[in-house]
């Protein structure tokens, strides 16, 4: 048993740091509210519109395109490293890759997806 000694210990600590924190926070903040710190925004500067306010669709449509296509150029860092490796069948591949991604480019812009006014 003694050699679970010092996981036990380690547990005691683990589950007795936070508990603590949270005790000593709650004793030594201040407990004084007011208008300020109840408000949405606490940066001192003061609301103007609703939070809940609408934004374009086409903000949402350029992140997530941009996203997309961020994240599919991540898939070409491992074909570049493995290029000689991977030879014939690994160009043909990534240049089919490239190809489907170039014609969901040219479709996004066929259909207006990146204009923005």
């Amino acid at each position: 048993m003694e050699r679970y000694l010092p996981i036990a210990i380690f547990l005691v600590i683990v589950l007795l740091f936070p508990v603590a924190g949270f005790v000593f926070s709650w004793l030594l903040r201040p407990s004084k509210y007011n208008k300020a710190k109840l408000s949405a925004y606490e940066c001192g500067v003061e609301p103007f519109s609703d939070a809940r306010e609408r934004y374009s669709i086409h903000y949402y449509i350029i992140a997530m395109l941009f996203v997309i296509f961020d994240i599919e150029t991540i898939f070409l860092f491992p074909w570049a490293v493995l290029y000689k490796q991977l030879a014939l069948f690994g160009f043909i591949e990534m240049a089919l890759f490239i190809l489907i991604l170039i014609v969901g480019y040219f479709y996004a812009w066929k259909k207006g997806a990146l204009e923005w006014a």
